[in-house]
């Protein structure tokens, strides 16, 4: 089987580039699979093409999974406002005006509203998530929006050693990274790799470092 390649990742992206209009493209998979280097990597290689807007943006404030008793499943699906990220998606897909998207701060665990602009004349909107797939209410609305979407399966080990290190930069111990990695996070890796079947493209035990020229 031929090797995926980021070249080969970047044509497909400016297919949709060139398509004389407003094209949207999906990245998903588990936590720690690559989702945003890949858009960034995408979206760096196209210039004032392209637009990054992450689904992340729209994980519910702490202060609203605490008054809902979801603190500890934060990344589940019902701790983001998926109503929102759909309509988003509907006012990017319109492309008739400036959207405003969230983004989410890693550093503070916490989304920022009106962090990303995304102009009219962009024609490639690259948005990247967990959920892009669920085919359950509200979820099920994203899909109908994408043109395109990759799902990314890594190696892994790799994934799971990405993930443990990323809890750890914003300040878990190890035990406590080991134990979100392969508690409620991987309850959430379960779900979203069963909808793999329902991506374009599937780009398995791809290398990280592929998604970067």
């Amino acid at each position: 089987m031929t090797e995926t390649t980021f070249e080969d990742l970047l044509a497909r992206a400016q297919t949709l580039v060139a398509s004389g209009r407003r094209s949207l493209l999906g990245i998903v998979g588990a936590p720690a699979s690559g989702k945003t280097t890949l858009a960034w990597g995408l979206a760096d290689a196209l210039g004032n093409r392209a637009a990054v807007v992450g689904m992340d943006g729209f994980h519910l404030a702490q202060v609203e999974l605490r008054r809902l008793g979801r603190t500890e499943r934060k990344g589940a699906p019902d701790t983001f406002d998926a109503d929102g990220y759909v309509h988003l998606l509907r006012r990017l897909r319109e492309g008739t005006e400036t959207v405003y998207a969230p983004e989410f701060r890693r550093e503070i665990e916490e989304p920022i509203a009106g962090a990303v602009p995304v102009p009219p004349d962009v024609p490639l909107v690259i948005t990247e998530g967990n959920y892009l797939l669920l085919d359950e209410e509200p979820w099920h609305g994203v899909r109908p929006l994408l043109d395109e979407v990759w799902f990314l399966a890594p190696d892994e080990p790799e994934r799971l050693e990405r993930l443990v290190t990323r809890h750890r930069r914003y300040g878990r111990s190890l035990v406590e990274a080991q134990q979100r990695a392969l508690g409620s996070d991987q309850r959430n890796a379960d779900l979203i790799v069963a909808t793999a079947s329902r991506a374009d493209l599937v780009l398995e035990n791809m290398p990280l470092v592929n998604f970067a020229i």
